[in-house]
């Protein structure tokens, strides 16, 4: 009688499990909180978006580091860094004491208020001897993206435990792009002005403190970014982390942390298409953001037309990628970035093609901007769906694994970028604040357009072959992860076999 009772006790708590997970699963977020997610990428920008743009400015015009070690700096500690990201997603799995927070959030906000003072500290130019220079940027930019690699990873992973509805995560990847680029927005207009109030001149020579107390500013506004995605998003989605350990050992034994990796990241195909397309994507947008500056001060002979420019480019975009779930919804993810990759490689190629003017320059930078946001921001979208694919592919979940091996492609672009830009201006014979020739204003005109326009290209070819997680496939996943495909073996092997092919 005991035992029977007992019985139908357990029948009855598994069946409200059951439920809750359900529930859990197909949660509807309020547009509250896809806005407030956006906002961790808003204040993410404010503190990445300046090393992008601006850094390599910082290094060859304040500290007089010549741009061809400069270029090596970076690609140094961008590899490095990239090598951090798989440390930080193990690091945020294997939390055991999770609170109420959460697994990802508490990690993010406290790294990103340390992120906010080595942001200071690396637009910081101490007076000592160019060696002490060069070794002073190298070890505090390694130490800021090894600290940025345990801010950004468990933001991305956030999104995966937020909701698997296909509609909310494309307002969700909107409102992270829409984030990142109102950052851009303010860094690209407010940045340089700031620069030059708080050094007190007219000009960006030989000055540091106003760079320095301009970081202090951006860095306040990245901690109440994060912040407000901290206190305006939850962790909905309930995993069951003990049936992922199960599946991925034998016998009730967990697995290695090498082959666990190995099998979450080297078996999941459409990782892989992701990790290609943001090494170019990325690089690209890099590329230009770096070399604006450069264009507009010497090209186009006034600096005071970067804001203006950067303005136009990036507010233009910002209002574009609002478009992100209509095109989706209508078009699908794969489609609406080839085409738009396509757009965006014709557009910056004329603009390499055409003599160098003012008006025309804007209207193309900024199609080819556009063109280069709308798929940046339906990558996000892309990551989700990964790790989920991830999670039915293998049984195993590990969001942060995931979203590291994903950041890893873009730590490599952002090096590759830095490689580029600073490459170009030592190859082309770049002297600091000085009148450029021929050879180096058409450098950085190339840099700015040309390499986004091949890099566009290669990352429509890829996505177009590689990348086949279609909607109708993704339906197919979310539903058999939100029934229980591995807790509880609902999911037959045909099945498996006619959504795999």
């Amino acid at each position: 009688m005991g035992t029977g009772q007992q019985k139908n006790e357990q029948i009855v708590s598994a069946q409200a499990d059951s439920r809750s997970m359900q529930s859990s699963q197909d949660i509807k977020l309020s547009w509250r909180e896809k806005i407030c997610y956006g906002f961790g990428d808003l204040g993410n920008g404010f503190m990445f978006d300046l090393g992008q743009a601006y850094l390599t400015k910082f290094y060859t015009d304040i500290c007089l580091i010549s741009p061809g070690v400069v270029s090596l700096i970076f690609a140094v500690t961008k590899i490095f860094d990239a090598f951090m990201d798989p440390i930080a997603g193990a690091f945020v799995d294997g939390r055991k004491k999770i609170g109420k927070h959460g697994r990802f959030r508490p990690v993010m906000m406290v790294s990103a208020v340390i992120l906010a003072v080595l942001t200071v500290v690396t637009f910081t130019a101490p007076d000592i001897p160019m060696a002490g220079k060069i070794a002073y940027a190298l070890i505090t930019y390694m130490i800021w993206g090894v600290v940025y690699s345990f801010t950004n990873v468990p933001y991305g992973s956030l999104a995966t435990v937020m909701t698997r509805d296909v509609d909310d995560r494309a307002h969700m990847a909107s409102t992270r792009q829409a984030g990142s680029l109102c950052a851009q927005l303010i860094t690209g207009v407010a940045f340089i002005p700031l620069v030059l109030f708080f050094a007190g001149g007219d000009t960006l020579d030989g000055n540091p403190h106003g760079y320095t107390i301009a970081a202090v500013v951006m860095g306040l506004c990245g901690i109440a970014g994060f912040a407000i995605c901290f206190l305006g998003t939850r962790e909905h989605i309930r995993i069951d982390r003990q049936a992922e350990e199960k599946a991925a050992g034998k016998a009730g034994k967990k697995s290695s942390a090498f082959s666990t990796y190995f099998k979450v990241v080297f078996t999941n195909k459409n990782l892989g298409a992701v990790i290609l397309l943001t090494l170019f994507t990325i690089s690209a947008m890099n590329t230009n953001n770096t070399m604006m500056v450069y264009f507009c001060q010497y090209n186009l002979g006034n600096i005071a037309l970067q804001p203006i420019v950067n303005g136009i480019m990036i507010g233009t975009s910002v209002v574009a990628i609002l478009a992100i779930p209509t095109l989706v919804k209508h078009f699908g993810k794969k489609r609406t970035c080839v085409a738009c990759f396509i757009v965006g490689a014709v557009a910056n190629g004329l603009n390499f093609i055409l003599p160098t003017n003012t008006v025309t320059f804007i209207i193309f930078v900024t199609i080819g901007y556009v063109a280069l946001a709308i798929p940046n921001g339906i990558t996000w979208n892309l990551v989700s769906d990964v790790i989920d694919y991830g999670e039915w592919h293998t049984g195993i979940r590990k969001e942060g694994t995931t979203y590291a091996a994903f950041n890893f492609s873009r730590k490599l672009a952002q090096s590759l970028a830095a490689i580029i830009s600073g490459g170009i201006l030592a190859l082309t014979g770049y002297v600091a604040n000085k009148p450029q020739t021929a050879a180096t204003l058409l450098g950085i005109k190339g840099a700015l357009t040309i390499y986004p326009a091949c890099a566009l290209l290669v990352a429509a070819l890829i996505i177009f072959a590689l990348y086949d997680i279609t909607e109708k496939k993704f339906n197919s996943i979310s539903n058999d992860l939100s029934n229980g495909r591995w807790e509880r073996g609902k999911i037959g092997e045909s099945t498996i076999e006619t959504i795999d092919k």
